[in-house]
């Protein structure tokens, strides 16, 4: 008991006695899953405060930039920049013209994290936790927990776009996070700025729960007001005989494909939401129809599409989406390549990304036909310093395993061996330059 109290101190420094039981609720429930590690919101009470001031910010803000012309907090956002990252100091003076400047990767930001974090940035706060690298480099993200907290400002303006305000309060479930994953973080906490609402985040896979039919029985508990995944732990989800009907869905981290998202919506009578979200960035756009793609979701963040060689291209025409800004103060981007491609339109004055061509979520089948989350892959691996890697299945079940040269290649595919079963893996050198989409198959995936 003392360590869980001691847990809550440190973690939930705002908790109140309904905090409490909400935690509890989650973590004891009958059907609960098995909740693999411990996770909480660490915001003080004058951070809690400064969240709300900000979601009021968000909300209100008009997001974008003249046809042309650029967003007024650029200019003042460079020189800080130039100023206070280490990374961008040591270039000397920025340059006078923004095309300019430099452009930086997920592989600059993989090579030494330290250094394009602001010097101003307190360590004593500073969170940091490494992304699952679905495409490209795995990587660190520093963060922050009010960088952690504003994530909420953009879904709720995402979801006031389709009509939607977020009503959950005190002693009901707000949000649940789905993975389908044989190995996934797991917790249970708290949203201050919601009356304390409870989230969790829980993995469908069979593995974490006692019994596979408590996954339905514990959804069907909570009432969650929302639930977020991506379209492999969605897919799973279809599969289970819940009752209880969310507000709406959102799907991050790969494109949700429009023959899923109607089946989501027909199942589940509400929104499928598809967001364009990444790591380093935070939520970028939500897709809309009306709008011809994915509508810009933060007020401080720049987006240019540049050509191959770094240029900007016309508005209108495709190229690779580049980001500067950011609402990420351990983080902030300048010129950062995503390697997602898009053009940038307009609708009603309104910066949309058009055509958006991100990361496919990609299923393999082991030895027996049972389907692999493309994450079970990366966390297979993540051992190994690999600075690429990718992974192709051919119809017969066989993979192909893509090294960068000078990689571990016969640790890399013991390490794969376990999760396919036995099925031949050969190993081949990536040659080209760049970045490299890492998952493959020839096998159908999840409805077009």
């Amino acid at each position: 008991m003392k360590g869980i109290l001691d847990f809550e101190r440190e973690n939930f420094p705002t908790l109140s006695p309904a905090g409490r039981e909400m935690l509890k609720f989650l973590r004891e429930h009958p059907a609960a899953p098995i909740y693999r590690n411990r996770s909480g919101n660490r915001l003080l009470a004058e951070e809690v405060a400064a969240l709300r001031a900000f979601e009021r910010e968000a909300q209100d803000a008009e997001i974008g930039w003249p046809c042309g012309g650029t967003p007024r907090w650029r200019d003042a956002f460079v020189a800080r920049t130039y100023e206070e990252v280490p990374h961008f100091r040591q270039m000397g003076p920025a340059p006078r013209r923004f095309e300019d400047i430099p452009t930086t990767c997920r592989a600059d930001l993989a090579a030494d994290i330290a250094r394009f974090v602001p010097d101003p940035v307190p360590a004593e706060r500073l969170i940091c936790f490494q992304t699952t690298g679905t495409t490209g480099h795995p990587l660190r993200i520093p963060s922050h927990p009010l960088v952690a907290g504003r994530y909420l400002a953009f879904h709720k303006r995402a979801l006031r776009r389709f009509g939607i305000e977020l009503r959950h309060g005190q002693g009901e479930v707000g949000v649940i996070l789905l993975g389908m994953q044989k190995k996934c973080f797991t917790y249970v906490s708290v949203t201050p700025v919601m009356g304390e609402s409870g989230l969790a985040k829980i993995n469908l896979h069979p593995d974490d729960w006692r019994d596979p039919d408590d996954r339905a029985r514990y959804l069907d508990a909570l009432r969650p007001e929302v639930i977020a995944g991506d379209p492999i732990s969605f897919a799973e989800l279809l599969t289970l005989p819940l009752t209880t009907r969310p507000r709406a869905l959102f799907s991050v981290g790969m494109t949700l494909l429009p023959g899923l998202r109607r089946l989501l919506e027909e199942r589940f009578a509400c929104p499928a939401l598809d967001l364009y979200s990444m790591n380093e960035v935070g939520p970028v756009g939500v897709f809309d129809a009306a709008a011809g793609g994915h509508v810009l979701l933060q007020h401080r963040l720049y987006v240019e599409i540049l050509d191959s060689e770094g240029q900007p291209v016309a508005e209108g025409e495709r190229g690779e989406i580049t980001f500067t800004g950011g609402f990420n103060f351990c983080l902030p981007l300048l010129r950062y390549r995503s390697g997602d491609f898009a053009a940038l339109a307009r609708h009603g004055g309104e910066p949309v990304l058009s055509g958006l061509c991100g990361r496919e979520p990609v299923r393999f089948r082991d030895g027996k036909g049972a389907w692999i989350n493309n994450i079970d892959v990366t966390h297979a691996l993540q051992s190994l310093p690999l600075h690429q890697f990718g992974l192709h299945q051919n119809a017969d079940g066989s993979l192909v395993l893509r090294l960068g040269r000078g990689s571990m290649a016969e640790a890399a595919v013991e390490l794969l061996r376990p999760l396919f079963g036995g099925q031949p893996i050969a190993v081949e050198e990536i040659v080209m330059e760049g970045k490299v989409f890492q998952y493959s198959s020839d096998f159908d995936q999840i409805p077009p």
